[in-house]
């Protein structure tokens, strides 16, 4: 059984390594240790999440994905969501989030086969219901922001998000180079979104 510790921030501008300390300290506690980690800058409402698949594709049955919140893992609408346990479910692999005290038990590995079975059905049924939750605030959130940009708007107070023009230059500079996007997501902490933006410009 290996840990894959997954960590994602919705944008650029956030740190997605804020749990990392968090993560590392729950698996030493139980004795297991962290084989990799998947970073990403992206958000979750978005189903297709480059971090995310890899781990899933570099899993082996039984392995956990450790996050530190539901929400990191799925903001995701139902039928996407419904996709992303599919394929969870498919690799076999084993959810552990840090708010999900149910999920703990599946990090021990010392439960019997009734209780382990009973765990899973808990923990997937629990996992249903924080994910609803997630995509709830998820969209409870861009409703109030859609809000009051409107409000702002109509005020005439409304800007927009500032560019990060250094950031971005930094990108164009290391994609002129021949950078791949990956090597370019790890060095800027970017998302490819971003990049695609920055890569439409030059071209």
């Amino acid at each position: 059984m290996f840990v894959r510790a997954y960590l994602r921030a919705s944008t650029d501008e956030q740190d997605a390594q804020r749990a990392r300390d968090q993560l590392h300290a729950f698996a030493a506690e139980r004795g297991l240790t962290i084989v990799a980690w998947y970073v990403e800058n992206e958000s979750g409402a978005r189903l297709e999440r480059p971090a995310l698949f890899r781990l899933l594709a570099d899993a082996h049955p039984g392995d956990l994905l450790l996050v530190e919140q539901v929400d990191r893992l799925s903001r995701l609408t139902a039928d996407d969501w419904e996709r992303l346990k599919a394929e969870i479910a498919t690799r076999q692999v084993r959810v552990v989030a840090l708010d999900l005290p149910t999920s703990w038990m599946m990090a021990t590995g010392t439960t019997d086969a009734f209780s382990s079975r009973m765990f899973e059905a808990v923990n997937g049924m629990m996992l249903d219901v924080l994910a609803a939750v997630a995509r709830k605030d998820y969209e409870d959130r861009r409703r109030r922001q859609l809000q009051g940009q409107a409000r702002a708007k109509a005020e005439g107070r409304y800007r927009g998000r500032i560019e990060n023009t250094e950031r971005n230059a930094g990108i164009a500079a290391m994609l002129r180079v021949g950078m791949t996007w990956s090597q370019i997501q790890a060095a800027a902490g970017c998302s490819r979104a971003t990049i695609a933006k920055v890569a439409k410009r030059g071209a």
